[in-house]
């Protein structure tokens, strides 16, 4: 593979592996680091890389598996705010959908890793169930199911914080 080869087939992909890595890492510079590591080995590896055939499915597993030993070897889980700014011209709606958005980003970052992983994987970068099914090497049922699953908890979790909420507010 030629680097003009490289940079259209992998390159491409370089924000779906950062916003992968660092919904897995959940720290900006150590996403940005495993980018460029994996980036660094494809392309010591790119001879190889001609028979790929679906290269971002590819990378984004090598991603996964990257940031996954990076977790095991490191064993530090840094905190790493998130903002939500979504201009809305009711201030009292404005808040509602940061406090929600904010309650579901919680929630999604108290799955499991499998589950969080798949419902950013399905829902934030709307990747198809085969794609992620290869690169978590689950089937494409498996991944079905923990999504449903994910979706379910969140939905739940949600539901008993809107009834907490409401019974505050009337007590």
């Amino acid at each position: 593979m030629e680097s003009t080869q490289f940079n259209n087939q992998v390159l491409k992909h370089s924000d779906k592996l950062f916003r992968l890595a660092k919904s897995i890492l959940r720290n900006g510079d150590a996403a940005q680091d495993a980018v460029q590591d994996l980036i660094v080995k494809l392309w010591e590896k790119r001879t190889v890389l001609d028979d790929v055939e679906n290269m971002q499915a590819f990378t984004m597993r090598s991603m996964r598996n990257l940031c996954l030993d990076t977790i095991r070897q490191n064993k530090d889980e840094d905190e790493l705010p998130v903002e939500l700014e979504y201009v809305e011209p009711n201030p009292h709606q404005q808040v509602e959908r940061k406090d929600l958005a904010s309650l579901i980003r919680r929630l999604i970052d108290d799955l499991p890793e499998l589950q969080r992983t798949i419902i950013r994987m399905r829902d934030v970068e709307e990747m198809e169930i085969s794609e992620i099914a290869y690169i978590t090497t689950l089937t494409e049922n498996a991944v079905s199911v923990n999504l449903s699953r994910a979706r379910q908890k969140i939905r739940e979790q949600i539901l008993n914080e809107q009834k907490r909420v409401e019974e505050t507010v009337w007590k």
